[in-house]
């Protein structure tokens, strides 16, 4: 595929491009150590790259979500950076010292409750005045459900299915007051025209809703919905639910081969070609000139990748202690102790065949001349997601990707907090402006203006009878069908 393939389907590239900060919380690839590290935890850290990425006019400045700690070896990863605090409180918080950024909340679908937590984004997006999105994630695993009363109930091929019924209970939640709810003048008869706010309700597999829902719509409607699933059945949830794919396809040609797949599917779901923006998660590593930024690179990486760090990543495929095996020698000569990694490695360790690739790894090792440190450095580089080099060099490259439409923008890992923002802001910025591919100012006051994304239609519920009529099929499935509506409106009891 060229770099100048039309995508098709009346796909029409925006020719801009747009910024987004991803605040990881729990990672491998955040250097700790570094003296210009800061704090993983303190709000100052939180603070410092929310407002950098203001100056810098992001849209986005995103929380992740983990809701049990990666483990190695039985043991929580004591290598990696360890530690998240809830991200609405979080995001709260910053929208007190925020003006304009979108604040994006990685919420679970799993071990939330739909109407509990629409009222909560949608608390956030008042609070913010029309700032706030869910990253929408799916768990399935019974291992992060322990932590829950429900434990590992959910099946993996259920997981979008009920993802999808809770999403569209969220969406009747936050379009269940109609515009002009509330009194405009102290001479109406009540604060609350009656009959404006609706019901929802919801009978299906997993839970059971009747909930007169609390607030009004913010500035934006309702919050912004983010995915970032890659499976095929992710990739069409997405297509017709999601406003933002998060992807993770940022080199160039993977990029407009992802958005060609997207596109079709999005308009096969009934969307327009445009209504999914696509932004990939990206690491960026910049310096006055090719060389200190492949200087720089260089130390980055044997930050994040020494040599205890590589014992450690091969002993997530071991599944056991190789601590005595030299990181500057061979790979290990015994074999691993698990058959298939498990999901407390991570999802980047999840479900690898351990022996065989064991076998491979070695082979390819021993053609190579590799140590164990460099084999495991070659691995992480070869999914590398890093844009290296000059400022002006880096800002050329991006301004392809906008020509090419192959992405709206691009969601930034900073390498090291809480300053990881600053080169990019202070120099990068500037140069994508120069070229006329990203924003001299915020568009509006809201995250949907910042994006350009169309206030949405109003979450139509089916006709009481779709659940029953579905239930009756004995799959008892949570889909959009089986969502129901009180559709006589009745006055919310305050």
């Amino acid at each position: 595929m060229s770099e100048n393939s039309d995508i098709g389907n009346g796909f029409l590239p925006s020719g801009q491009l747009q910024f987004g900060v991803f605040f990881q919380g729990v990672n491998s690839g955040t250097v700790w150590k570094a003296a210009e590290s800061g704090s993983q935890t303190d709000f100052e850290s939180f603070r410092h790259l929310a407002q950098t990425a203001e100056r810098g006019i992001f849209a986005a400045f995103f929380l992740g979500e983990g809701l049990r700690l990666r483990e190695h070896l039985g043991r929580p990863h004591a290598l990696d950076v360890a530690g998240r605090p809830d991200a609405q409180t979080m995001l709260a918080a910053l929208a007190a010292v925020t003006n304009k950024i979108g604040l994006v909340a990685t919420q679970n679908t799993t071990y939330n409750d739909p109407a509990h937590l629409a009222h909560r984004l949608a608390s956030l997006d008042l609070v913010s005045g029309g700032r706030a999105a869910w990253n929408i994630v799916t768990t399935d695993n019974a291992w992060t459900g322990e932590n829950f009363r429900r434990g590992g109930y959910l099946d993996h091929a259920d997981r979008y299915r009920h993802a999808e019924a809770f999403v569209e209970t969220a969406k009747l939640v936050w379009d269940s007051w109609d515009p002009g709810a509330i009194a405009g003048s102290e001479t109406a008869p009540a604060w609350l025209r009656p009959g404006s706010v609706r019901s929802v309700r919801h009978a299906g597999q997993h839970y059971t809703v009747d909930y007169a829902p609390r607030l009004p719509a913010s500035g934006q409607h309702r919050p912004i919905l983010f995915q970032a699933g890659d499976s095929p059945e992710g990739r069409d949830f997405a297509a017709r639910q999601a406003d933002i794919i998060f992807s993770a396809h940022p080199a160039l040609e993977a990029a407009l081969a992802f958005r060609r797949d997207i596109v079709a599917r999005t308009v096969n779901a009934g969307r327009g070609p445009n209504d999914v923006q696509i932004m990939p998660a990206s690491e960026f590593i910049l310096g006055a000139t090719a060389r200190e930024a492949a200087e720089k690179k260089e130390w980055v990486r044997s930050l994040q990748i020494g040599p205890q760090q590589a014992i450690a990543y091969l002993e997530q495929f071991w599944g056991r202690e190789l601590s005595g095996y030299d990181p500057d020698g061979p790979l290990p000569e015994i074999d691993p102790v698990v058959a298939e990694t498990s999901e407390t490695r991570g999802s980047g360790f999840h479900g690898a065949k351990a022996r065989q690739l064991a076998d491979q790894w070695r082979a390819e090792a021993n053609d190579k001349g590799l140590s164990i440190r460099q084999f495991v450095s070659g691995r992480t580089s070869r999914v590398d997601a890093t844009f290296t080099g000059s400022y002006s060099d880096v800002a050329d490259t991006l301004a392809r990707y906008a020509a090419t439409g192959a992405v709206d923008g691009f969601n930034i890992s900073p390498w090291l907090v809480p300053t990881g923002l600053d080169e990019i802001v202070n120099h990068l910025v500037p140069e994508l402006q120069a070229r006329g591919v990203y924003p001299t100012e915020y568009a509006g006051s809201t995250l949907r203006e910042h994006l350009g994304l169309p206030v949405p239609r109003r979450a139509q519920a089916q006709p009481d009878g779709g659940a029953d009529a579905r239930a009756d099929t004995g799959a008892g499935a949570d889909t959009a069908a089986d969502i129901r509506l009180e559709l006589a409106a009745r006055q919310l009891q305050l």
